[in-house]
């Protein structure tokens, strides 16, 4: 089987309205200046866990921030969000070349099985693996368990027996996949820093949709 993770957030969903609407509230909630729009961005990928602190919310109040956020997010901001126009047919044309497609994502589970089936990507993906709620590990810890759960799948034989490629928009995306051997392949229309990407290690960065299919299969050795 050639196997293809792909985070969710800035790589398959258009999900910053809802996260940083959210998480604006939470600052605003708690007293605390909210920051600039372009530090906003900065939250949609990581665990909220570690961005919360890394904007100075004090040690002290960060479960009062991530319920707060929570509760916006789970009530509003999870649905303010959108597909990036033509990840579907990319993802169709990957299934259709042999690929198993699964999301890999630090976004807490309970959220992202929802937002995955709400928004029609369900059909075109073999499962979905995201943090627990406490957000707790990091991305290679939900690479861990994605590629855990599909050997036990496999049965008598083994499943992840062919190439594996991480699809991401984030450093974490590349370091929690070269912490398994992977190779990732970085998608510029996501959220992370000019140069973010290459100096994290991935082996290519596509710019455009309508290429990653084929940028995924070639990376995988199954042509253009």
């Amino acid at each position: 089987m050639t196997l293809v993770l792909l985070d969710l957030d800035g790589t398959l969903m258009d999900s910053a309205p809802g996260i940083t609407t959210s998480v604006a509230h939470a600052f605003r909630t708690l007293g605390l200046p909210a920051p600039d729009d372009r530090a906003l961005r900065s939250f949609v990928g990581p665990p909220i866990t570690t961005s919360f602190p890394a904007h100075g919310v004090p040690p002290e109040r960060l479960a009062e921030a991530i319920r707060v956020y929570r509760e916006d997010f789970a009530a509003t901001g999870m649905w303010d969000a959108t597909v990036f126009a033509g990840v579907p047919a990319q993802l169709a044309r990957l299934r259709e070349a042999g690929c198993a497609l699964v999301v890999a994502t630090s976004k807490p589970e309970v959220f992202a099985v929802p937002i995955v089936e709400r928004f029609g990507l369900a059909p075109l993906v073999d499962g979905v693996f995201g943090a627990p709620l406490d957000e707790q590990g990091t991305k290679a810890d939900v690479i861990a368990r994605a590629l855990a759960t599909l050997d036990r799948r496999a049965g008598d034989g083994p499943l992840l027996d062919g190439p594996v490629l991480m699809v991401g928009d984030r450093e974490h995306d590349v370091v929690g996949a070269r912490e398994h051997g992977i190779d990732c392949l970085g998608v510029r229309w996501g959220y992370a820093a000019d140069g973010e990407l290459e100096a994290a290690g991935a082996v290519a960065v596509v710019d455009d949709v309508a290429d990653l299919a084929a940028r995924a299969l070639s990376l995988l050795g199954l042509g253009a």
